[in-house]
């Protein structure tokens, strides 16, 4: 696949990250103790189709929901579920990707429930400024692992937390998942050099231990946990590659 975007994609791309933005932050408004996670798919539903577009995970290789909802020691994609009450103290991370007018935007963070305690605290706020030291890096002419994998598990692991290595951002725009895997940690045996035209997604996830492993659930064949069942967030934006450095397209 063509990793450079002409003008015309990157138009759309950027109206349906938008969207996605302003859903994630609608979302992220309507969580607290007592609520669903089925509650949060059917808001973001009715969001997402109010403004003419679809959701890219509903029937996604047989994904059953329309985001994805990953509470605690769930890593990501938490399926969500009228049986999956929030509750005071947890944290949760909303996943949202919208399709408009064939365009794909990609998009999550992580939201406290109620008071949380001082460490999810700063899980959270660790996870968000990682995400955004890897994006500041990012610039033409620079490799992707320099920029996002050399900045981020440093910072990340200072704090004594961990990146996840087994998942990564990717590609996204014309498709849900492009070329161009972005590893969150110093991976130089698989690097690219950034060009002006490029999107992709940078989302570390970081687990509140010093133990990146995780665990599928055999159930459901999609909900990832972390292997050590410490608490996990992620923070996520699509990113353009421009003349001289980038633009965060989920932006609101």
């Amino acid at each position: 696949m063509n990793l450079i975007k002409t003008p015309e994609q990157i138009s759309g791309i950027r109206k349906s990250s938008q969207l996605a933005a302003k859903c994630l932050i609608y979302l992220g408004s309507l969580v607290k103790p007592g609520i669903s996670t089925q509650f949060l798919d059917d808001k973001a539903v009715e969001f997402i189709a109010s403004n003419h577009a679809i959701a890219a995970t509903l029937n996604y290789k047989g994904y059953p929901r329309s985001i994805c909802t990953s509470i605690n020691n769930i890593i990501c994609h938490g399926i969500p579920s009228s049986n999956v009450i929030l509750k005071e103290g947890d944290i949760i991370n909303i996943d949202v990707t919208t399709i408009l007018n064939g365009y794909f935007g990609d998009t999550s963070a992580t939201f406290p429930v109620g008071n949380i305690s001082s460490q999810n605290k700063k899980l959270i706020d660790v996870t968000r400024s990682a995400m955004y030291a890897g994006i500041a890096a990012l610039a033409p002419g620079k490799y992707l692992n320099d920029c996002v994998g050399k900045t981020i598990q440093p910072y990340v692991e200072k704090y004594g937390f961990s990146v996840v290595r087994e998942l990564g951002g990717h590609g996204v725009g014309v498709s849900f998942h492009e070329d161009l895997f972005v590893y969150h940690h110093d991976y130089p045996h698989h690097d690219i050099r950034l060009q002006q035209g490029m999107t992709f997604t940078v989302e570390p996830m970081v687990n509140a231990s010093h133990d990146a492993n995780i665990a599928l659930d055999r159930h459901d064949g999609w909900t990832i946990y972390t292997a050590d069942a410490s608490n996990s967030a992620q923070f996520e934006h699509t990113v353009l590659i421009t003349t001289t450095g980038y633009e965060i397209l989920t932006k609101a």
